[in-house]
This record gives structure tokens, sequence and C-alpha cells, in this order.
């Protein structure tokens, strides 16, 4: 009789008043992050998202006043999360003007009007400057942030 073998569970028909399962792929949502310089809190952002929302968003990251290089901090922060951001660089908000945006996720402090878009604020502290363990801070807030993000699209609440 053995008893190694696994329990087959019997399938039920399904219920003629259960929801149809779906079979069309949501829409991806266009998501823009943006900060001040592009060199932290919105690359954060974009590494995140393409982490974790890859089936829900395509995303960008810029910045109203771009750096010259992303921090260093930055990129040692997210490799510790093993996410590898060696393509990615400050881009200012004129890379990405002509483009249309679903969700401006805006972390700049400044005022964002972009037609058609539905802008999001986070405040969210500018680590540019400062310790090893802001940056590690900053980027825990914004991961929580991102992954919140996902499941709103994901339930198309946004």
């Amino acid at each position: 009789m053995g008893g190694h073998g696994t329990l087959a569970r019997p399938q039920r028909p399904e219920s003629p008043h259960a929801p149809p399962a779906r079979t069309t792929p949501v829409a991806k949502k266009r998501v823009l992050f943006v900060c001040i310089g592009n060199s932290c809190r919105s690359q954060m952002a974009e590494a995140f998202a393409r982490a974790y929302g890859a089936d829900i968003m395509e995303v960008q990251s810029a910045g109203v006043s771009p750096a010259t290089i992303i921090a260093p901090l930055t990129r040692q922060v997210l490799k510790e999360k093993n996410l590898r951001m060696d393509d990615h660089f400050p881009k200012g908000m004129e890379a990405v003007s002509q483009q249309s945006f679903d969700v401006i996720v805006n972390m700049s402090g400044a005022r964002l009007a972009i037609p058609g878009a539905h802008v999001i604020e986070w405040v969210v502290q500018d680590p540019i400057g400062l310790k090893e363990e802001v940056y590690r801070s900053v980027a825990a807030q914004i991961e929580g942030l991102v992954m919140r993000l996902i499941l709103d699209l994901r339930n198309g609440s946004r």
C-alpha cells in the first residue's frame, strides 16, 4: 500500500456563478518615477518596479534637474538587494517629454502638471550626500511604496 504517493484532489465542476477566467492579459501601465537628480530615489523606484512589477507596468525614471552620475551608494544599496542597474544613467524630463504615462510618481517636491497622467506624490527623503544607512532606509521605504503601487495596479485601483 506504500503511502508515499500524493492524494489527488477531486475536480469540481466550475460554478455557473463563478467569474470567468481571465483570458486576455491586463494592459501594462506606463509609469514614470521622478525625483530631483534621477540619481537616487527615482532610480531606486525604477529598479524595484522593473524587478517586481514587470507584469503590470513599464517603467522609466527622470529628474527635474538631472545629476551627472547615479550616486554610488544608490548602486551599492540596490546591489545588496540583487538589483543591477549597470545600464542606468540620470535622465532629465526632456528625455521622456514626448512619451505618455498613465501614472507619474513624483518624489521631487516640484509641482508637476502632466496632461493625461495621474500624478502621485511620494514624500521620501533625498539621501544625496548622506550616510549609507540613510540610503538603506530610503530604499526600504521606496521598495514598500513600489510594492503598494504594484498591488494597486494589479487590483485596478489606479
